[in-house]
């Protein structure tokens, strides 16, 4: 547990992984059935307005802290989630529309000390995020099986990512962060 003396926070590794990875990382499922899909687009689903409301009226001070020690700070995470999002929807229409595409990774460190991230409304990212999840929970709810069975590329790793783990990817991002936000905002007293 962290500890706190003199306003300042002190964690232990155990507690910094704990931090990074409040809902543990990401574990490829062996097998997906229908009913983790349904689940999953259904966290999708309802991601956008969690995230709204989590966030409604909070203080520049408090959007401008780290969710844990050296981290990205709320804000920074807010627009991260809408980026990384809008990546998502590109790569299902990639996947759908072309056959075995290898998709463009992206820098997301080199992206969150851009200006925008650093001072940019967070508004703008929540309206992107509503849209994006709008778009992309329409298409994964109108997939055939056949679609489902889809792959892209990745470019770093080379391996085949299909349709599924997309959707269980991405769900499983919503919440993650989502928890992060969460959990700074109970540390530093706005929950």
């Amino acid at each position: 547990m962290p500890f706190k003396t003199r306003g300042i926070f002190y964690f232990s590794e155990m507690d910094i992984e704990q931090l990074k990875f409040p809902i543990g990382k990401f574990k490829k499922p062996e097998t997906i059935s229908a009913e983790d899909l349904h689940e999953a687009i259904k966290v999708l689903q309802i991601f956008p307005e969690q995230l709204k409301l989590i966030t409604l009226n909070l203080k520049e001070e408090v959007l401008d802290s780290p969710y844990r020690p050296e981290g990205w700070t709320i804000r920074q995470l807010i627009h991260h989630i809408s980026d990384s999002h809008h990546h998502c929807y590109n790569r299902i229409r990639w996947t759908l529309t072309e056959d075995k595409p290898t998709i463009k990774a992206y820098n997301q460190e080199s992206f969150a000390k851009m200006f925008d991230y650093q001072k940019a409304p967070i508004a703008w990212s929540l309206s992107h995020i509503e849209a994006v999840h709008q778009k992309i929970v329409y298409i994964l709810q109108n997939l055939t099986d056949e679609h489902w069975e889809r792959v892209f590329i990745h470019p770093e790793s080379k391996e085949e990512v299909g349709m599924k783990h997309l959707a269980m990817l991405y769900s499983w991002h919503s919440m993650h962060h989502f928890t992060h936000i969460k959990n700074a905002l109970l540390m530093l007293g706005n929950e």
